[in-house]
Formats: structure tokens, C-alpha cells, sequence
């Protein structure tokens, strides 16, 4: 499932108070599919039937609501339950529990108006998303809050909601059907990027190895001619800059090992993925990996080097919250002796919307003292521009069966640093106290990264509602979670 490109379906309960106004919840479920509609989502709603208008205040209600929702729990990435009044809140989680859709739950109630609150125009709904809270708490079922207590549907703060919502939903959805690509194995060198296909699994990310003589046999069947191949050369001089010293042979193997790359990963329905970019891929067919894991990256299905699956993943998380590219980057250098600034480089695999000048792409330059740089094309260097960042990391933990976490945020700044390859000066508040957190909790040295902030999204998505243990660094608000 292709969730960087899926369109958005929310599930929908309008719930109604029965002595409270009616008019005021079908107002307001129409009210919020003209919203929806604006914003670009789908959404499924029961339909008006006899008795039935739409809204759920009794048990009977709750059952046709559930079914609806039941019938269409392909399609459905979260349910919103808005309060237009009071609302009730036995057929709220019943709807829900019924259904037996486990996807996040966005939990809104409107606002009531100071000269509006007579009989026929009061709501309550203040009071009442307490108590659907409540029995939302007492059936086990996680759910998400709206920014403020109270909102209007047609609100800017509620539409900005139901955007982050949709965020948390495509991460949620799409992290529980993950297919990651295995391309080779793991370098020899690189214990720290091993990890557990099965704790994986159990989170419903199920892994797809392939070994690199597999995708050998793909390109070696494509011509110096073929379409793809001569389309993909166009792509790579159009992507970045390739200097004159390489020769035109070096481009020709590098075109057919990422269309070959391409092919497998549409074929196996592939979402991310990891290669073994060293150093079988060099001395063994003489070019590099990065151009193909940069190219894949930018148009959202990211790609990790060094066979970095949980890497690989990471970068995924962080597509689906920010719906633009990521990379995997070192934590790699000090800088003098700032405390809260470190650099993070890689060969690079970076996707060209990270550099914020024209990108190069040539040979590797450490790996290519070893390996010969005429077996070593397909770096991408540049420095990355500035601007916001967000962090983030799974590992699979073996000794304690699962998967833990750590996001947070923090800035790429314009600094100088004179490394090849792809660079990033990064500045992150108490970066002491992350580092050693990763080094205590036994992570490894690749990180994610994506230029925007959306750490509360992914810290939500994965703690609230796939129980990933996580650690959010200077969370910049309070954490509600109180029973740990």
C-alpha cells in the first residue's frame, strides 16, 4: 500500500445527545463534509435511512454506524467523531468498538456560543467530550485530541487538526503494512545495522530480501539501448551534475543497476528500502549505490544504505508524516566545541531537495581510496541547506522484544564544513543529553531525517497507537501519557 500517494479516508460518527437539539448535529455532520471536501479528504458516513438520520444516539444507531464502517475497513485510515451537542457517549464507542477497526480516532466537540445557550441552541459538548473521552479510555481505545478542548468545524484550528490527523493516519496505516526491500545483505563490518524481521513482523512491516546477484541478473538482460536505461541516464544528468572525467561506461552501469533496482521494487510492491552499498556492489560490478537510493528518496520511497533496514523504516515514518523526502544520515563529527551543533554527513545518498545548492554526483571519495574510485560512481555530494528538521530512529531490541524509538527536532544550519560528500551541520538543543541516551539504549550511529517539524506526529503515531517504546527529546509540550 502506497500511502505517500493514497488519498486520505476517515471514517465518520456524528453523535447526538437525545434530549439536546438534533438540528445542531445534522447541521454540523454536513458542516464537516463541506470542510472535508475543501481539504482533499474522503470520507465514509452512514446514510440517512428511515429512522436513521446519520447521527448515533442509541445503541440501534451505534449498529448501523458500525457496520457502515465495517463494510468499508479497507478503505477507512482513522475515524473523526465530532460532538455537535453533549453527545452520547455509549453509541460513540460502541460505534467503534463494533466495527473492529483499529485505526487512530480524532475527537473533536464544538463550541458553545455565549448568547446561544438556551434550550434549543445550548451543546454542552465542553462536558460531554469528557465523557466520550472517558469511555473511550474504559474500551481500551486510543484516540487523538483536538488542539484546543472546543473548536468550530469550519475553524481554522480544526482544519489544521484534521490535517495533522491525517498525517498521524498515513504513518499509522502505513508503517502497519510496510513492505521493506533487503537488497543484499549487511556489510560485514556493520553489526550495529542488524535487526529482528520478526518484532518487525509483529508490527505488520514484513521485510523482502533479495540478494544483489538477483538484481545482477535484471540489468544484465537490459541493452546499452533500452528505453529505460536511456531515460534513466537523461534522469541522472538532470538530476545533478556529473563532471566530464567520468566515463560514459561508469553512467551506463549505474543507469542499469537503478533501473534493475526500480523494476524489483515496483515488482515486489516495495514501500522502502535498504541496499548493501559496499563494498560487494564495487568490486563486483564497479559502481556505487547512492544516485539509485537518492533518486528512490526523492520521489518519496525512501531508500537506506549499508543494508539498513530499521533505518530504512525510519526514513519511511518520517515521508508519511511530512509527506516530502528523507534521508539517513551519521551522527558523524563534532563541531570545535560547540555543544549544541554536530555534523552529519553520508557518501551520499541524500535526496536533492535536502542540498541547497546543485548537487554533484561523482565517485565515492573514502571508499574509493579503497576500492578504486572508476568502481566507485554514483556519490551525491552538496551541503545541506538550512532550515527545520525533525529526527528519528527505530531499533529493534532483541534482549527486551521490541521495537524502541527516538524522535525530536531541530535545525540544519548554513555552516561550513569542508568533507566530501553529503554534509549537514545540525543543531539540536541539549544534544549531550540525546547522545547519550543513544548510546546508553544501544542505537546505532544512522539517523533519519526529514526538513520539516513533525516530531509530535511521529511520537504519537508510534507510542499512542503501534506501542513503540519512544523517547521525544525536548518534547516542546507536556507528555499526557501518566500510567506508563
Amino acid at each position: 500500500m502506497d500511502m505517500t500517494k493514497k488519498r486520505i479516508t476517515f471514517g465518520i460518527v456524528v453523535s447526538n445527545r437525545g434530549f439536546f437539539n438534533e438540528q445542531l448535529a445534522l447541521d454540523s455532520g454536513k458542516e464537516l463534509f463541506r470542510v472535508l471536501d475543501i481539504l482533499g479528504y474522503s470520507y465514509i458516513a452512514p446514510e440517512p435511512d428511515g429512522s436513521f438520520h446519520g447521527i448515533v444516539s442509541t445503541l440501534d444507531d451505534a449498529k448501523v454506524c458500525a457496520r457502515v464502517l465495517r463494510e468499508h475497513s479497507d478503505e477507512i485510515d482513522g475515524i473523526i467523531v465530532i460532538l455537535p451537542n453533549f453527545g452520547d457517549e455509549q453509541s460513540v464507542v460502541e460505534s467503534i468498538n463494533r466495527s473492529g477497526l483499529h485505526v487512530p480516532v480524532l475527537v473533536q466537540a464544538s463550541n458553545d456560543e455565549i448568547d446561544k445557550v438556551d434550550v434549543k441552541s445550548r451543546r454542552d459538548a465542553f462536558c460531554g467530550k469528557i465523557s466520550v473521552c472517558n469511555n473511550l479510555y474504559q474500551y481500551n481505545i486510543p484516540f487523538t485530541d483536538t488542539t484546543e478542548h472546543t473548536t468550530d468545524i469550519s475553524g481554522a484550528d480544526f482544519k489544521a487538526d484534521i490535517n495533522r490527523f491525517a498525517a498521524l493516519c498515513r504513518v499509522v496505516t502505513g508503517l502497519r503494512h510496510t513492505r521493506v526491500g533487503l537488497i543484499g545483505t549487511r556489510p560485514t563490518a556493520f553489526q550495529t545495522v542488524r535487526f529482528s524481521e520478526k518484532l518487525l513482523q509483529q508490527a505488520g512491516i514484513t521485510t523482502v530480501p533479495v540478494d544483489l546477484t538477483d538484481i545482477h541478473g535484471i540489468d544484465s538482460k537490459l541493452s546499452d539501448t533500452d528505453p529505460d536505461v536511456s531515460t534513466k541516464i537523461a534522469a541522472m544528468n538532470a538530476y545533478g551534475k556529473i563532471p566530464a572525467s567520468i566515463k560514459t561506461d561508469r553512467i551506463l552501469k549505474q543507469a542499469k543497476f537503478s533501473v534493475a533496482v526500480d523494476k524489483w521494487c515496483e515488482r515486489n510492491e516495495i514501500d522502502t528500502a535498504a541496499i548493501q552499498c559496499w563494498n560487494s556492489l564495487e568490486d563486483n560490478y564497479g559502481c556505487a549505490a547512492c544516485i539509485t537510493m537518492s533518486m528512490l528518496s526523492e520521489q518519496k520511497m525512501p531508500c537506506a544504505c549499508e543494508a539498513d533496514i530499521a533505518g530504512a523504516i525510519s526514513m519511511y515514518a518520517l515521508t508519511l508524516a511530512s509527506d516530502q523526502p528523507a534521508a539517513l544520515l551519521d551522527w558523524n563529527n563534532n563541531y570545535g566545541h560547540e555543544k549544541d551543533l554536530c555534523v552529519n554527513t553520508h557518501c551520499s545518498n541524500f535526496p536533492r531537495s535536502f542540498m541547497g545548492t546543485d548537487i554533484e554526483i561523482s565517485n565515492l571519495d573514502l571508499l574509493g581510496e579503497t576500492f578504486g574510485p572508476e568502481n566507485c560512481f554514483g556519490a551525491v555530494k552538496g551541503h545541506v541547506s538550512p532550515g527545520d528538521m525533525t529526527f528519528f530512529r527505530i531499533s529493534t531490541d532483541d534482549t527486551h522484544g521490541c521495537i524502541k524509538a527516538y524522535v525530536g527536532e531541530g535545525e540544519f544550519v548554513d555552516h561550513p564544513f569542508p568533507m566530501d560528500g553529503g554534509i549537514a551541520v545540525c543543531k539540536v538543543p541539549d544534544l549531550r543529553h540525546l547522545l547519550r541516551l543513544i548510546c546508553t539504549n544501544g542505537f546505532e550511529h544512522h539517523v533519519a531525517m526529514v526538513r520539516s517539524h513533525v516530531a509530535g506526529i511521529v511520537y504519537e503515531a508510534v507510542t499512542k497507537y503501534l506501542g513503540w517504546k519512544t523517547y521525544y527529546h525536548n518534547a516542546s509540550e507536556e507528555i499526557e501519557d501518566i500510567i506508563m
